[in-house]
């Protein structure tokens, strides 16, 4: 189930989480939390990052249908009202509580352990979207989530250019909200939509 770490002294279930989208300008931040209920397809994840987008679509689809998932996700408002590390452990907790499991070990992407998450042991993995294969397969499903959302999103504010940058601070997206201001959309507190708050159509 991991690459390259044990944890058999963890209790069972394990779980795998991951976010996606916290470094973005615009949108939610979307958590996926991931149990394994056999091995079908656990070699093919690794980090959502490092797969196409026709590879990550499949694999979420395999997810989904032999795994236990569960998403979780954080507005913009609350990103706003709460600051970008806590909106993304309001996503990882949704995430995890939706599961609706009463025991077991979370296994977390990154250097901090989520906050508030009651009785479950918890393991923060530095990379972990890259050695263990239950927080590989919890970055897919968040992403291809997250992705189908901005996409859809650019159907209904169709200036921005969602559908190819989803909402990170490429070049073509700080060129739009400097041209037309931001959206609803974007997160207002963060450098590079609140200084062009005041000119927002």
């Amino acid at each position: 189930m991991s690459r390259k770490l044990s944890f058999d002294d963890l209790p069972a279930p394990l779980m795998g989480v991951d976010e996606v989208g916290r470094g973005c300008l615009a949108g939610p931040v979307v958590a996926g939390a991931v149990i394994f209920k056999s091995t079908k397809d656990i070699r093919k994840y690794r980090d959502s990052k490092d797969l196409t987008e026709e590879d990550r679509d499949e694999l979420s689809q395999s997810i989904h249908s032999h795994h236990f998932v569960s998403l979780g996700w954080a507005t913009v408002e609350e990103i706003d009202q709460f600051n970008i590390l806590q909106a993304t452990f309001i996503a990882m907790r949704r995430a995890v509580e939706g599961l609706k499991v009463q025991v077991g070990s979370v296994l977390v992407d990154g250097n901090h352990k989520i906050p508030n998450l009651g009785q479950f042991e918890q393991r923060a993995i530095i990379g972990g979207d890259e050695k263990v294969r239950l927080i590989s397969a919890a970055s897919i499903v968040a992403k291809v989530a997250r992705d189908r959302f901005m996409k859809d999103l650019a159907l209904e504010v169709s200036h921005y250019g969602f559908e190819s940058h989803k909402g990170y601070a490429t070049p073509l997206h700080r060129k739009r909200i400097q041209q037309v201001g931001p959206c609803k959309w974007h997160r207002q507190t963060f450098a590079g939509v609140k200084e062009y708050i005041r000119s927002s159509t």
